[in-house]
């Protein structure tokens, strides 16, 4: 799994200690931004082909380390909640994750829209702390976005898991849905 940071997210976790990798962007790998939100560090993750997004709220740098671990277990997380298989955006391998550049402005550009709808929805609840996280994250994953023609990312996730029947096979047996309302 190829992590593609910005530059915050990558100051956060390292800065130029890292080691980077420059293999060629495909729809399988996941961008990461640091936001600020109620003067708390918060992450948000979207994959590439989807814009599947996973917003995380209240992050402090300890508990990035090690990264992977950290994010496999907040993607798995909500692949879940959503009655998703864990394998549905790929293998989540905590220890295969190799970090690099961000290599899409178009991701980036949606990346910056869905930040923008979670500041709205923080400031809409009243603050972080008064914020339904999993709802945020339920209803990003419902929100209209023209990436490669007018989708909801959780359309684009049943589209993903209806062109590889295995993994919707599993996801039929696992919760009985694929998240969808």
């Amino acid at each position: 799994m190829i992590l593609r940071c910005t530059a915050k997210a990558l100051d956060l976790l390292g800065g130029r200690r890292l080691e980077l990798t420059e293999s060629t962007p495909t729809d399988d790998d996941w961008y990461l931004n640091l936001l600020w939100v109620d003067r708390k560090k918060c992450l948000l993750l979207a994959h590439a082909g989807t814009l599947f997004s996973v917003f995380v709220a209240g992050v402090r740098k300890a508990d990035l380390v090690p990264v992977g671990h950290y994010i496999v277990n907040a993607v798995t997380a909500e692949l879940r909640a959503e009655g998703l298989p864990t394998d549905a955006l790929g293998r989540l391998d905590p220890d295969g994750i190799r970090l690099g550049r961000t290599a899409s402005r178009s991701v980036l550009g949606f990346m910056n829209d869905i930040a923008a709808h979670c500041r709205y929805q923080v400031a809409h609840e009243g603050g972080l702390d008064q914020t339904d996280i999993g709802a945020l994250n339920h209803g990003l994953r419902r929100t209209l976005h023209n990436h490669r023609g007018y989708a909801y990312p959780i359309e684009r996730v049943a589209e993903r898991l209806d062109a590889h029947p295995q993994s919707t096979a599993r996801a039929r047996r696992g919760s009985g849905n694929r998240g969808e309302d």
